[in-house]
């Protein structure tokens, strides 16, 4: 079944596509491969870029909020003929959405195939990424309401999550996990590596 991609904001796609026809942004970014191009190069599959806060022991942001997401961007794929080469970030600056930057490396190849792998899993979805930074992590987020705003929302327990690779040791890469069942990993191991809170210290006395 088909993904339901949803639209990006268009003046992110015409930043991206400006970037693309700079010869300037082009030489500038750390990628050879896109560099080294001749021919002309597309900028499809626009996914949203969202952030996990941190989380406690409980599951739950500092405060007992519920978990929520951050959107940070959107993130477009770089074809050139029959594979992608590169992706390319926008940011949401004063101005409005605004061409970030472009790179390349394990994450592209990896987004291509966990969104081929999601088509084939037979429910339609809303494809979306979400980073967990602490944990260095990157995942495909398969969200059900497929008509829903891309730009907001909070993972439901049926959503799944696909960690790229390449992913923290001990999760395996490209294996469809219900959100239930891996945010409580991902909690446990966010509260692990969160530095100890010091204690008070005392006021003088008078």
């Amino acid at each position: 079944m088909p993904l339901h991609v949803p639209p990006a904001p268009a003046p992110a796609l015409r930043s991206v596509l400006a970037a693309l026809g700079s010869p300037t942004a082009v030489h500038e970014a750390h990628t050879p491969s896109l560099r080294a191009l001749q021919g002309p190069v597309t900028a499809e599959l626009p996914l949203p870029v969202h952030v996990l806060d941190r989380l406690d022991g409980s599951g739950r942001p500092a405060g007992g909020r519920p978990p929520r997401t951050r959107l940070t961007g959107w993130r477009f794929l770089i074809r050139s003929g029959d594979r992608f080469v590169a992706a390319a970030d926008t940011r949401l600056t004063p101005d409005g959405w605004a061409f970030s930057h472009f790179f390349e490396g394990p994450y592209v190849a990896a987004t291509e195939r966990a969104l081929r792998q999601a088509e084939s899993l037979g429910k339609g979805y809303q494809p979306r990424l979400l980073s967990v930074p602490e944990l260095y992590m990157l995942t495909l987020w398969l969200h059900g309401a497929v008509g829903a705003d891309a730009s907001a929302g909070l993972p439901a327990a049926a959503d799944l999550l696909v960690p790229l690779a390449p992913a923290p040791p001990g999760i395996a890469a490209f294996r469809p996990h219900p959100v239930s069942e891996l945010l409580p990993v991902l909690t446990h191991r966010l509260t692990r590596s969160a530095p100890p809170v010091p204690p008070p210290v005392a006021a003088p006395a008078a």
